[in-house]
């Protein structure tokens, strides 16, 4: 049991972030429907995550606040250029489009990290690992039902939803680098901080506070969408990528568009036929194949 918990941990820790991300589409609806832009759902979204991570580098350990100047750079990496780009093309995506088309495009990302962890990080881009990125693209296009139904989206828009998944796997190369130097609450506290303070001349702050006064039940919103889709998946993923190859890391959490899918099909009644069926195999297939005991041989 000892030799197979450090193994465990940090898969189950990425599972679980792809979870708690699958199921922002709730509040990602909610929200546009009340009115806000997806500039706007992004500053929604740091408003209260960024407090809520460096309140808890405070508390805990504020020797992790501490970093160097000649680093700056990965934190506006992980912040300005992945967390807050990636959020508001993503959120675009789904406003634009439909969110099944946004979860599509947003999932070529594994193959942008396996290409920049390979120019970058000299990480081995072995056979299972293109099988296992060929089988989440396919399970992903299976999932969206784009096959089934004959979806289609816009150029522009499709250009959003790719540069969307280009700035997903940028957090995974930004964060390595990252966590190769700081603890991973350093990482998460400072991008946060950034990509907040970047989001505040975008977004219309006051028609955030306008809308608020109007409907204050959104208050509700507002902070599920912080803790529950930011807080708690963002300190789980980058815990577990200190501890999971980057590529592994892009696939396991693949797990989010499958949990976006199952909450289609039970709170929205969305349909759920073959190839949707198939393509959570395919992706639960992926998963299981980055993830089996490596065989030795002699």
């Amino acid at each position: 049991m000892k030799k197979t918990l450090p193994r465990i941990l940090p898969i189950l820790s990425i599972l679980l972030s792809g979870i708690l991300w699958g199921v922002i589409s709730l509040f990602i609806r909610k929200l546009s429907a009340a009115g806000l832009s997806a500039r706007q759902i992004c500053f929604v979204r740091l408003l209260f995550a960024a407090p809520v991570f460096l309140l808890i580098a405070l508390i805990f350990s504020p020797a992790h606040l501490k970093i160097r100047l000649r680093d700056i750079w990965i934190f506006l990496g992980t912040g300005v250029v992945s967390v807050l780009l990636f959020n508001t093309f993503y959120f675009y995506t789904i406003i634009h489009s439909e969110a099944s088309v946004a979860v599509v495009l947003l999932y070529t990302s594994p193959i942008f990290v396996m290409i920049l962890s390979a120019l970058l990080f000299k990480e081995k881009v072995k056979t299972e690992k293109i099988l296992a990125l060929a089988m989440t693209f396919i399970g992903c296009i299976l999932v969206s039902g784009v096959v089934s139904d004959g979806a289609s989206v816009r150029p522009i828009v499709a250009l959003v939803g790719v540069m969307a998944g280009l700035f997903y796997a940028l957090y995974t190369i930004f964060g390595t680098f990252g966590l190769k130097q700081y603890d991973p609450m350093t990482v998460t506290a400072y991008t946060f901080l950034f990509a907040f303070l970047a989001s505040l001349p975008i977004c219309r702050v006051e028609g955030v506070f306008s809308l608020l006064s109007a409907k204050p039940s959104l208050w509700i919103w507002f902070v599920g969408i912080s803790l529950l889709c930011t807080v708690l998946p963002y300190f789980f993923y980058t815990w577990g990528l200190k501890r999971v190859e980057p590529s592994r890391a892009a696939i396991l959490v693949a797990v989010e568009p499958l949990v976006a899918c199952l909450l289609g099909i039970f709170f929205y009644g969305e349909s759920h036929d073959f190839p949707k069926i198939l393509g959570i195999v395919y992706v639960l297939g992926a998963i299981v194949l980055m993830n089996m005991p490596k065989r030795k041989y002699g």
